[in-house]
């Protein structure tokens, strides 16, 4: 038997996968993740974005924003062989965290359900909202997801300065690749 393989996904990352052993992991707090798959094609893939909708401007960042993340999540998935007319979505995050921040989480729920209504994807769970973040895991082959809703004092520090270092690592390894549109 396989070992599961993790894959942290960070803020503007899209990825997707067909192999049956792949899990996709996020933290999330306003941002919101799109958990999409094609049960029939056996492939799924997990985005993850910072606000709704950018100026135009910037390449490098432009992957932070809803709209960009969302056509690229479902491209890489019909690239993949997923029929768009069999793609489910669940939908994580966009919580108002921090009230300074103020409602960037509703806005990000709401133009994430809005698109998928758009480009007729239905969405078969939705939890986002609240004032938690939360820790979302998804198997991108067969869509089946789980969370967990984090409270401060759930997660110690030490776990959070090791996420943070993930992230960065990640992010470091990542800086060299170049995606085409």
């Amino acid at each position: 038997m396989e070992a599961d393989e993790m894959t942290l996904v960070v803020q503007g990352d899209v990825l997707v996968s067909d192999n049956p052993t792949a899990i996709f992991m996020t933290l999330l707090g306003s941002c919101v993740s799109a958990c999409m798959y094609d049960s029939a094609a056996n492939v799924g893939g997990m985005n993850h974005f910072l606000l709704p909708a950018g100026n135009g401007y910037g390449s490098a960042d432009r992957i932070s924003y809803g709209t960009h993340a969302m056509e690229k999540l479902i491209n890489s998935l019909l690239n993949m062989g997923a029929k768009k007319s069999r793609l489910k979505c669940k939908l994580f995050g966009g919580a108002n965290i921090r009230p300074q921040f103020g409602n960037i989480g509703t806005q990000n729920s709401e133009f994430a359900t809005e698109f998928l209504s758009a480009e007729g994807i239905t969405c078969t769970s939705s939890s986002t909202g609240g004032v938690l973040g939360r820790r979302v895991r998804f198997w991108p082959v067969g869509g089946r997801a789980q969370q967990a809703l984090i409270r401060d004092e759930t997660m110690p520090a030490t776990e959070i300065k090791a996420a943070q270092d993930d992230i960065l690592r990640i992010r470091m390894d990542r800086q060299h690749e170049v995606d085409f549109f």
